[in-house]
């Protein structure tokens, strides 16, 4: 099976604490069929996703330096049940320090209160320590903050957003409308 990474990144604390029939684990190439587009489909809109699409993102992915992607895969029904990004910044900044950037974090519905998303965050966090990033960052709804704070990250700064005008046809998705803004 091909990884996005070195599948030695897992901690192995962190795998011991989920049930024997999940495993943490980095992206594989062929997760396409997974079900990993209906767990991520419950974050935003996903567009035209074909294998091939899937296979070459996967492959960008790889050559291009800190995408780490990790899955909890359900190993009896081989579905993604949750999945999380850690995206590693080259600062000049910090002695040339790096920053963990935390995103697309989901569990699919049907394994919710399981603790599942934690144990993403507390693997992402482990990925970003093991790789040397002097700090993680995380943005989030303000509903969420609460479960945040429970992985252990604390409310800091203010996140500012511009979203830049976007075809439907360029995400393949039929009635698009891009998110509102409190303004």
């Amino acid at each position: 099976m091909e990884y996005l990474f070195d599948e030695t990144l897992i901690s192995t604390e962190i795998q011991d604490l989920l049930p024997s029939n999940l495993k943490l684990r980095p992206l594989a190439k062929d997760d396409f069929d997974k079900g990993i587009f209906s767990c991520l489909e419950q974050l935003s809109i996903i567009g035209d996703v074909s294998q091939q699409k899937f296979v070459e993102r996967f492959e960008e992915l790889k050559k291009a330096y800190g995408y780490y992607i990790i899955v909890i895969e359900d190993l009896d029904q081989e579905k993604i049940v949750g999945l999380g990004t850690l995206f590693v910044e080259m600062k000049f900044l910090r002695n040339f320090g790096k920053a963990g950037h935390i995103e697309d974090i989901v569990v699919h519905v049907s394994q919710r209160r399981m603790n599942l998303g934690k144990r993403i965050i507390e693997q992402l966090i482990h990925l970003g320590k093991e790789l040397g990033c002097y700090k993680i960052i995380l943005n989030c709804n303000e509903k969420n903050i609460p479960f945040y704070e429970k992985c252990g990250l604390t409310l800091k700064d203010v996140q500012m957003t511009l979203y830049n005008e976007v075809r439907k046809e360029d995400l393949g998705v039929e009635n698009f409308a891009p998110p509102k803004t409190d303004q």
